[in-house]
């Protein structure tokens, strides 16, 4: 039996499993084509010895909630699950299998289940229920417990094959009710209830894909997008310390590209809890700093199942810097992590979400999400956030030109709370990413742009200078408060597939930072997903900046979006211990995080390596200033995976000359240092890394690069002095070197007037030599003495200027 249950926020694919129909359906899945799987646990703590770790409340739709917690009461064991304070039929406890179940594959599900309110009924239907994102739902298996009695809960099952498992999250639930049903009879529909010796047996998990980039997804010289060994959208520029941080979405975490075809399926939003950090002095030299896992079970705030659209802030709170990371929960609503430092470590202060449904002044709003943060110069915090359809109570010409769906709030001095009430924000033809900057006591607020149709009034007309679809418009107020639809300005980016072709359009959410007087827009784009398939792509999204420029009255000029990007701002130093994961251009590398702190931004910071290191794989830091005195030596802390393999280093090309080779001969599977001398490396020059060993395997991990300084060049300790006297009318030039080194010197002076070599002087003396002009007035100059001698068997020279004034001799 089938049929389809409709909530206000899923449609339910429900198979019912009792009595007759359960049989059919184990008829049918046990077919002689049914693909059975090896036996292996998949569920982490179903006797919840451990407590409640691994398991959470079903959050899958927005009402859901209630409070697990563990009771003695086990069927075996010294504890159970109990869930309580239950808001909706499906909430219960889950399991995340996301990566754990496969498709076609056949399971075996078992449970333990019981309940006991006076007032409820004498038996009761219990389901195990699997999310497989979105809308769908599906009934795995059920039982009829009887009040007081543990029931016990078995059946097996097979996920069609055409069934995507991007998200695979295991909970248990009563039947489906309305929420006003189930809260007018909680008795009936919300009891409390216990769950014990849960187990899923079935195939083993299915080896992660690949998801390492093999192209080269930004290519030398141009600094568009910001990375490419992975993805990452809804950027937010953030800058403290002479740094910006770039907070995204982590677009990668589901990538799967197929190891045939290089295809991934759709990218599926509704799976991505994590949030990419990566952050730059220069705008090209990028270090990734990992992924925050901000939400689901083994999240920071587990009660959050997604995190996209992240913003950050930073407040002096009580004396102490704190950091806040806004993100938002899906479409539903908004949340904030603290932070000590902009990488973290980060932990939830709240139990619950910052804005949801009950924030007052929300009404009308569809979407509760992309939360951008303001703190202006008083302190004073603001939130941004909100998109979505337009109010259905609106005429259809306001509903498309004047939506009303994004809202602004004022933060409290906490930075995790709201205070008063959310005001609109009347952005014309609004969708969603508004995002505020402050310039000279102006504020700027930027969005994202709608796509019109249905939700959005239908077939309308944009009024004469509203954004088109897709683009970002923007508007300038005096206050962060203030913004009716006369604010607006006009368009600041129009749809990125103007400038980078097919396959590149959609929506855009972008945001704007100010770093050594400058200010930057970020965007994203699916380029590097277009480098790697071509113009059909996925939906996989990279992060751009461009350069923001303003007009004399505040205006900006809108921004023209290309591959080439910022000019890198300054040079890199490196002569400092560099974090191998610092990337300007790369093929075929990924990262990962390992284990401790990193050397380069402290111990609390998170660490990560090269890694999936082939034969031929290479990376490179671009315009690395060496100085004058140049390089030293190279070395690289690095793991040995396999023997033989070598680290080449090439300047300015990835083709050019070795100018160093480096042996990775440490011990094959410990961490340790490999280094080599460098020489002729002087001045500024992008540097290649080029790895090579035995093909078809991962060569090592790289920790980290690091470069000395070489030996300055011994300098011969003698001082030059010039002048001038006049004799018969006539300018004569004095010259006088004093050797003040340990050894004997020989001099080469060199003036306008002539040269004159003194084969030796002793140390502590002088050589000196006087040079006739013929001139009635001497002009000012300058004369070049080479001092030559020959210092631990060495040949040494020093070049010494000696200036002088002008002379009148007539």
């Amino acid at each position: 039996m089938e049929q389809l249950v409709q909530s206000r926020w899923r449609h339910r694919s429900k198979i019912g499993l009792a009595g007759v129909a359960l049989a059919a359906l184990l008829a049918s899945s046990f077919s002689a084509s049914a693909s059975f799987a090896a036996d292996q646990e998949l569920i982490v703590n179903g006797g919840f010895e451990s407590g409640t770790a691994n398991w959470i409340v079903n959050n899958g739709n927005a009402t859901d909630g209630g409070t697990l917690a563990t009771t003695p009461d086990a069927t075996t064991g010294a504890a159970a699950a109990l869930i309580t304070g239950r808001l909706t039929t499906g909430s219960g406890p889950m399991q995340d299998l996301t990566g754990k179940v496969q498709a076609g594959q056949t399971y075996t599900i078992k449970a333990r289940i019981k309940y006991e309110n006076a007032a409820s009924p004498a038996t009761k239907q219990f389901f195990a229920t699997m999310h497989y994102g979105g809308g769908t739902y599906t009934n795995l298996a059920s039982v009829t417990a009887t009040k007081g009695e543990w029931a016990t809960l078995s059946a097996n099952f097979t996920i069609p094959s055409t069934q995507s498992v991007g998200t695979a999250r295991l909970f248990f639930e009563t039947p489906w009710a309305s929420t006003s049903t189930a809260a007018g009879a909680p008795a009936t529909h919300l009891m409390d209830f216990k769950v014990d010796d849960v187990s899923l047996v079935g195939a083993p998990p299915p080896p992660a894909p690949s998801k390492t980039i093999e192209v080269v997804g930004k290519n030398p010289g141009e600094h568009n997008p910001v990375i490419s060994h992975k993805f990452g959208a809804d950027a937010f520029g953030f800058v403290d310390n002479g740094r910006v941080y770039i907070y995204m979405t982590n677009d990668t975490q589901g990538y799967a590209p197929d190891p045939t075809t290089g295809i991934s399926p759709q990218i599926n939003y509704g799976s991505i809890n994590q949030i990419t950090v990566i952050s730059s002095e220069d705008l090209v030299n990028w270090t990734d700093h990992g992924e925050i896992q901000v939400a689901g079970p083994n999240g920071i705030a587990p009660f959050t199942s997604n995190s996209w659209a992240p913003g950050m802030a930073k407040k002096t709170i009580n004396g102490v810097d704190k950091y806040f990371l806004y993100y938002a929960n899906g479409g539903g609503s908004s949340n904030v992590l603290t932070g000590t430092s902009p990488i973290g470590p980060w932990v939830s202060e709240r139990t619950s979400t910052l804005i949801n449904s009950s924030t007052p002044g929300v009404q009308g709003v569809n979407w509760l999400f992309d939360p951008a943060p303001l703190v202006d110069d008083d302190g004073q915090g603001y939130l941004y956030f909100g998109g979505g359809p337009a109010s259905t109570s609106f005429p259809a010409a306001e509903r498309f030109n004047n939506p009303k769906n994004i809202r602004a709030i004022k933060l409290g001095d906490d930075m995790i709370s709201t205070v008063g009430e959310a005001v609109v924000v009347d952005a014309p033809v609004a969708f969603e990413a508004s995002q505020v900057f402050e310039r000279e006591g102006k504020y700027y607020l930027s969005y994202s742009s709608h796509f019109g149709g249905s939700d959005f009034g239908g077939n309308q007309t944009a009024l004469p200078g509203y954004p088109g679809g897709g683009q970002i418009g923007y508007m300038m107020s005096d206050d962060p408060m203030v913004w009716d639809k006369s604010t607006y300005q006009g368009v600041l980016f129009p749809n990125q597939g103007q400038f980078f072709g097919a396959g590149t359009g959609g929506n855009n959410h972008q945001s704007v930072f100010e770093l050594d007087g400058k200010y930057y827009f970020t965007y994203h784009a699916p380029t590097l997903n277009k480098r790697i398939n071509g113009n059909t792509t996925q939906g996989y999204r990279s992060t751009h900046i461009q350069e923001l420029t303003f007009n004399e009255d505040g205006t900006i000029q809108q921004v023209v979006g290309d591959y080439v990007g910022p000019d890198q701002i300054k040079n890199l130093d490196p002569y400092s211990v560099l974090e191998a994961e610092t990337i300007a251009y790369q093929q075929g590398l990924a990262t990962k995080k390992i284990d401790g702190g990193s050397t380069q931004f402290g111990t609390n910071a998170p660490n990560l390596v090269l890694d999936d290191v082939d034969n031929g794989d290479w990376t490179s830091l671009s315009a690395v200033d060496f100085g004058d005195t140049g390089a030293g030596s190279v070395t690289a802390k690095v793991k040995a995976l396999v023997a033989g393999g070598k680290i080449e280093v090439r300047l300015d090309d990835r083709t050019s000359a070795v100018v160093a080779s480096v042996d990775v001969d440490s011990p094959v599977g410990e961490w340790g240092e490999v280094s080599t001398g460098l020489e002729g490396v002087t001045g500024v020059h992008d540097v290649y890394f080029t790895f090579t060993g035995p093909t078809g395997q991962n060569l090592a991990e790289v920790d980290t690069w690091s470069f000395t300084e070489a030996d300055a060049a011994p300098v011969l300790d003698v001082v030059a002095t010039a002048g001038s006297r006049c004799v018969a009318g006539k300018a004569l030039l004095t010259v006088q070197v004093t050797n003040n080194d340990a050894v004997p010197v020989k001099l080469m002076i060199d003036s306008a007037y002539g040269s004159k070599t003194i084969a030796t002087v002793a140390p502590t003396k002088n050589g000196s030599h006087a040079f006739t002009t013929r001139l009635a007035s001497l002009p000012a100059g300058e004369v070049t003495v080479t001092a030559s001698a020959t210092v631990d068997g060495q040949p040494v020279s020093t070049v010494v200027p000696a200036s002088y004034d002008a002379k009148p001799c007539g």
